[in-house]
Parts: structure tokens; C-alpha cells; sequence
């Protein structure tokens, strides 16, 4: 989890009001510019005392790391390959809920692939990696050969396996997200994988439902 500037500062605060009775904040080290700050680690990892020149320095800090370009590029593939399945709804399934099901991902995350693409151009980063070993790279893809059965499908075998792949697809991308969301340092990209995390999360468990 990142450590937020307020945050910081919060920390930083408290520091300040627990000086001595005599009233002076005491630097915790020569040549430290005041009281320390406890800053929480990431999942799994401890806290660390920092000086309250370098918690300012790192809250300060919140440029887009790798992560958060990998994430961008590799989620707009990921979804592409899910539009890709969702427009074949509506001339092949049986079930109206699923026709609505891809409805939905569709005008979801078409969304969601501009707003990534507009954010790699921000930072003057190519879009994405293409290829076989990018697809494979990712969780949740399905292969070539499952594409093929799905668009040959029809009627409640397209519906069943519909559901069994886009809930893999789905399943996939929340671990995408789930891990930005701890190796990235940018809050725009934070947000959509929450995004990601609460509407996949809630359409894996209604499709476990159609199944």
C-alpha cells in the first residue's frame, strides 16, 4: 500500500506534539532535520523509521514506476481480448443474461482502454507489447484454440463457455490489479485497478451464478 503525503504528514504531526516537558522537539540523530516517522511498509513487509526530511522526500515521490507502465499496457491488451469476446454475444448466445453480461463488459471496459491509453501518452510511453509471449505473460487469457471454439460456438455452448473464459479472463485481471496496487507508485493507476478489482470481482460471482 502507498503512504500518501497527508498521510506523512499526519505521522509527522503527532511526532511534534510528543516533545518533552521542556517544550523542544530533540532530533533523533545529529544532522537529522526533526522528530522521526514511522512509515507502514507494503503488504508483508515491516514499517520503517524515517527522518522527517526523507518521509517528505518519499510522500513527495510519486512519479509512475515500470509496474505502473506494465500494468497500462498489458490491461489494454487484456481487455481488447475481452471486447474481442463480448462481440460475439450477440449473434451467438442463447441467454439473454449473458447478451446483457457482455453488454455490460463492453461498455465498461472500452472506457477503460481509452483512459489507459490517454495516460501512457501523458507519460510518452509506447501502448502496448504485442505477440504471443505478451498474452501469455497474463493471467486469465484465453488461448488461440479457445477463441476458435468460442466463435464457432452457438446457442447455450456459447453461453457455457462464455462464462467459464471471461470468469477466468476476469480473474485474471483482478490479479493484475491486486498487484499494481502493491508494486505501483502511481494513484491514477491505483484507482483503476480498484475499479478493476470492485466490478470483475462482483461480475465473477454473477456469472458463477449463470453457470
Amino acid at each position: 500500500m502507498k503512504v500518501a503525503v497527508p498521510a506523512l504528514l499526519a505521522v509527522f504531526a503527532l511526532g511534534l506534539t510528543g516533545c518533552d516537558s521542556g517544550g523542544g522537539a530533540k532530533a533523533d540523530s545529529p544532522g537529522s532535520s526533526g522528530p522521526s516517522v514511522i512509515a507502514p511498509g507494503k503488504p508483508g513487509e515491516a514499517a520503517e523509521t524515517l527522518s522527517a526530511r526523507d518521509a517528505q522526500e518519499r510522500g513527495a515521490d510519486d512519479r509512475p514506476n515500470s509496474a505502473d507502465v506494465s500494468y497500462a499496457q498489458m490491461m489494454i491488451l487484456h481487455h481488447e481480448q475481452a471486447l474481442s469476446m463480448t462481440e460475439l454475444a450477440p449473434k451467438r448466445a442463447e441467454s439473454e443474461q449473458v447478451k446483457r453480461l457482455a453488454e455490460r463488459i463492453t461498455a465498461a471496459q472500452g472506457p477503460e482502454i481509452d483512459t489507459m491509453r490517454g495516460w501512457l501518452k501523458k507519460y510518452k510511453k509506447q501502448e502496448a507489447p504485442s505477440g504471443h509471449a505478451a498474452h501469455e505473460a497474463m493471467p486469465g487469457m484465453a488461448t488461440e484454440a479457445q477463441l476458435k471454439s468460442l466463435r464457432e460456438a452457438r446457442g447455450a455452448a456459447f453461453d457455457e463457455l462464455f462464462l467459464k473464459l471471461m470468469i477466468t479472463h476476469h480473474q485474471g485481471a483482478v490479479t493484475m490489479a491486486t498487484e499494481v496496487k502493491s508494486d505501483g507508485n502511481d494513484v491514477v493507476v491505483e484507482e483503476m485497478a480498484d475499479d478493476v478489482i470492485a466490478q470483475q470481482t462482483a461480475e465473477i460471482s454473477r456469472m458463477r451464478e449463470m453457470s
